[in-house]
């Protein structure tokens, strides 16, 4: 599929394309269902896989399906405003971070993912009110945008900034998802053409990782329906717990050589 140890032969692509394929549908089901939680495991296996750079292409061209699918599915939820608000704090984040070009260590994008959630529940209301006006979308914009140039997801932050909202479940899988479209778009961008390093994956891998990603996606549409809007938050707030606690504590094995 691409350049790693893990290619050995035949019989291991297939294994491992299957593989992964199995986990993109799982990983855009959860997507589908939450609006979150499946990009961020994805993200977790492919660096363990992948070199950062080819891990950041791979995975933006299958959360652009998984977004891109879920966007259309929930379309008539879309709230365009939030949303204009979002894509220019991106922009701005992408215009900045290029001046660098900075690829960080695998332990410290690990760390960094799993602290970001943490770090926006323990800012108090007077400081940041639970709404999400035109400032606090174009500044998470920003923010959660030099995250996935980062980390590979903005998921952590993104999702806790929109369950702070009064937003109901489906204005925030479908705004969130086609926020996550454009910020995914750019993070290919900024992996696939500016940083010259980035890891060749086959054209047809590509394709099987959109289809999987698809198919996830109107899978979690189903399950979705089912879910009353407190339900939604509780379980959505218990992964982004259990999920960013899992990435801080592998990102402090790996800093710390224990592993």
């Amino acid at each position: 599929v691409c350049s790693s140890d893990l290619f050995y032969g035949r019989d291991m692509s297939a294994l491992l394309t299957f593989s992964l394929s199995a986990l993109m549908i799982g990983t855009a089901l959860l997507s589908g269902v939450f609006g979150m939680a499946g990009g961020l495991i994805l993200i977790g296996v492919l660096l363990v896989i992948f070199p950062l750079p080819t891990a950041m292409v791979l995975h933006a061209v299958t959360q652009m399906a998984s977004n891109g699918w879920r966007a259309v599915l929930w379309w008539r939820h879309i709230e365009w405003r939030i949303m204009g608000y979002s894509i220019a704090g991106n922009l701005v984040s992408v215009a900045l971070w290029s001046i660098t070009l900075w690829v960080p260590d695998k332990a410290i994008a690990l760390v960094m993912l799993g602290l970001s959630p943490f770090i926006v529940r323990a800012i108090p209301d007077r400081v940041m009110p639970r709404t999400f006006g035109p400032s606090q979308v174009f500044g998470t914009g920003v923010v959660s945008m030099m995250l996935m140039l980062v980390t590979g997801v903005t998921g952590p932050l993104l999702d806790t900034m929109f369950l702070r909202s009064s937003l109901e479940r489906k204005q925030i899988i479908a705004t969130k998802a086609c926020c996550q479209l454009f910020s995914h778009g750019f993070k290919l961008l900024y992996f696939g053409a500016l940083i010259e390093q980035a890891g060749q994956v086959e054209p047809w891998f590509l394709a099987v990782a959109v289809a999987s990603s698809m198919i996830g996606t109107s899978l979690g549409k189903l399950l979705l329906e089912r879910l009353s809007d407190k339900q939604f938050r509780v379980w959505s707030n218990r992964l982004i717990t259990v999920l960013a606690s899992y990435y801080v504590g592998y990102g402090l094995v790996l800093l710390t050589g224990i592993a």
